[in-house]
């Protein structure tokens, strides 16, 4: 526990101290976020802000991850979660990348998108599969029981994975609102790793890894908020969201607790589930909509509620259901 609480605090300190160095190397390369016409007015205003802001916690919680990574024969199930993160961050880099130099809010189109988080989720889903100690079972919640899916894991955990990147994407629409909520996501995470890793102990090292992970994601994204927070200097852009659903995903991919997802992640969930309701009842109707503006935290906000009261009801939902999962693990 001491290893993870020293962690965390390495980097939140490195987020710190990264801010202040990249936030205005962004704003010297000019890499100012471009605001979607068709979004909130007042967003109109945070045209111009740096973006790409992810690089601030993804950085720290890479390096204090394997710097504190109990670093023995099973270093395997941090590898699977890096490779992960890292893996959807450089999709969500170069589509950033693209926006910031030919200034648009729209960067890598759909199908480009689309075809390599395609490509990564199937090796990671192969890689679990076959892997002696992950398997094609899911462990479901609060029941102690496991779900073995046989062969179909591998297109389940694919759209799991393609899913929850691109979920953790729509939720980054207000300041603080997905590092926040996935603050308390990894934080959670970490716990559940310590937890684990007394229950089993032939996988501690590999499962203590995972919540070295954790950790240092909580850690960062804790420094992170220093900046993003309302009114926000810097937007992680879809480097960071697209990080962040890559390490979430990982870590639950290697311990089998996908079917957790919902329950932690449900801010994450509600985002692309108001978005697909949205676009299918447009399509529907011939153009009306149910929600003033998907996804759901827009509509929130064009009803009438401040932008920081829908984050933190956000962050008190996800508080809320986190300590709910909690319950099923920790004694």
């Amino acid at each position: 526990m001491q290893r993870l609480i020293w962690t965390i605090i390495a980097a939140f300190a490195m987020s710190l101290v990264f801010g202040p160095i990249i936030v205005p190397w962004l704003k010297k390369l000019k890499f100012g976020q471009t605001i979607y016409d068709l979004g909130p007015q007042s967003h109109k205003k945070k045209q111009g802000t740096p973006t790409m802001g992810g690089l601030i916690f993804a950085i720290p919680a890479i390096i204090a991850s394997i710097a504190f990574a109990y670093n023995d024969s099973r270093f395997d199930f941090l590898l699977i979660v890096l490779v992960s993160a890292l893996g959807f961050g450089l999709i969500g880099f170069v589509d950033d990348f693209i926006k910031v130099k030919l200034h648009r809010s729209l960067g890598l189109t759909p199908k480009q998108k689309l075809i390599p988080q395609i490509v990564i989720a199937l090796g990671l889903s192969l890689w679990a599969y076959f892997h002696p100690l992950i398997g094609s079972s899911l462990t479901v919640p609060f029941l102690n029981v496991e779900w073995d899916l046989g062969w179909f894991y591998i297109p389940v955990m694919m759209f799991v994975l393609v899913g929850t990147v691109n979920s953790a994407n729509l939720l980054d629409g207000l300041d603080g609102l997905c590092g926040g909520c996935s603050l308390f996501d990894f934080a959670t995470m970490a716990l559940i790793g310590v937890a684990l890793a007394a229950a089993n102990p032939d996988n501690a090292s590999n499962l203590l890894n995972v919540a070295i992970f954790s950790g240092a994601m909580a850690g960062a994204l804790m420094g992170f908020l220093r900046y993003n927070s309302y009114p926000a200097r810097v937007f992680m852009g879809d480097v960071g969201s697209f990080f962040i659903g890559g390490a979430l995903m990982g870590t639950v991919l290697v311990t089998r607790l996908s079917l957790l997802l919902p329950i932690i992640a449900l801010a994450m969930f509600v985002s692309s589930l108001s978005d697909i309701i949205q676009f299918a009842y447009f399509r529907a109707t011939h153009g009306k909509r149910i929600f003033k503006m998907a996804p759901l935290h827009h509509h929130f906000e064009l009803s009438g509620m401040p932008e920081t009261k829908v984050v933190t009801m956000y962050y008190i939902v996800t508080v809320c259901l986190c300590l709910i999962s909690l319950l099923g693990f920790v004694a």
